[in-house]
């Protein structure tokens, strides 16, 4: 009988249409620098850590790393679909990790260098949460520094996370969720409506996850490998390149 695969503690999920092959390079160097930070600081196995990245229907340039756990696929996409914002891609990879808890990486985002130590710490004790929520610096794309924003004064932590998990607060950069809720209850990862999937699947976790916990350390970066690759930015981000005409 063939020997199970080994669960290792983290997987770390890129969907990536291909189109960013520099943005890509930049987030898979913001793993290897969060894993060595983990492994330095916190003792963490590098062996421990898997990223997974899923071209979009195309076979994508693959940047060189060190990294151990580092894969590469390309995932059909169906005849006539335009590219799906990254959810079939999300759906299609998180069945296959191997780690205990799912992290979400865009390719044009990265993870700031604490975010395994940080992840690992919240994590650790005999009843760890299955869904953790980080803080992402999002002044490159949007009007306000982080995502989520702060806490209400004097909100409990069931209160602090239910007022992160509303629309436009919350981003899958900001999460480390606990594979068990995402794949089986929580049914993978949905198409429901392009872009919204994304809080409507984080909704979805939240009301079906255990026990739920946030912090105010900043994992992640929103939109760090922005203007890395022009023809591969989205409107949004062609639009912040643009001069303001006013000035």
């Amino acid at each position: 009988m063939p020997k199970a695969r080994p669960e290792l503690l983290f997987s770390i999920i890129t969907p990536s249409t291909g189109a960013r092959p520099r943005a890509l390079a930049l987030a898979i160097q913001s793993v290897e620098a969060a894993v060595e930070f983990a492994r330095a600081h916190a003792g963490l196995d590098p062996a421990l850590v898997e990223m997974l990245v899923g071209f979009d229907g195309v076979d994508g340039l693959r940047p060189a790393s060190a990294l151990p756990g580092l894969r590469f696929f390309v995932l059909p996409r169906e005849p006539g679909r335009a590219s799906g914002f990254g959810n079939h891609i999300r759906d299609a990879l998180m069945w296959g990790a191997r780690g205990r808890f799912l992290l979400f990486l865009d390719d044009d985002n990265a993870l700031t260098e604490n975010a395994l130590a940080s992840h690992a710490l919240h994590l650790a004790g005999d009843e760890p949460p299955e869904m953790l929520i980080g803080c992402v610096d999002t002044s490159r794309a949007f009007g306000v520094p982080f995502l989520p924003r702060p806490v209400p004064a004097g909100a409990t932590m069931a209160e602090a996370v239910a007022e992160a998990v509303r629309p436009g607060n919350i981003d899958p950069l900001c999460l480390c969720l606990a594979r068990e809720l995402v794949v089986r209850r929580g049914r993978g990862w949905a198409d429901e409506g392009g872009y919204e999937s994304d809080f409507l699947n984080i909704r979805r976790y939240h009301r079906r996850a255990r026990l739920a916990l946030r912090h105010d350390e900043v994992v992640g970066v929103y939109d760090a490998g922005r203007g890395l690759d022009p023809e591969g930015q989205n409107e949004r981000q062609r639009r912040a390149q643009q001069p303001d005409p006013a000035q």
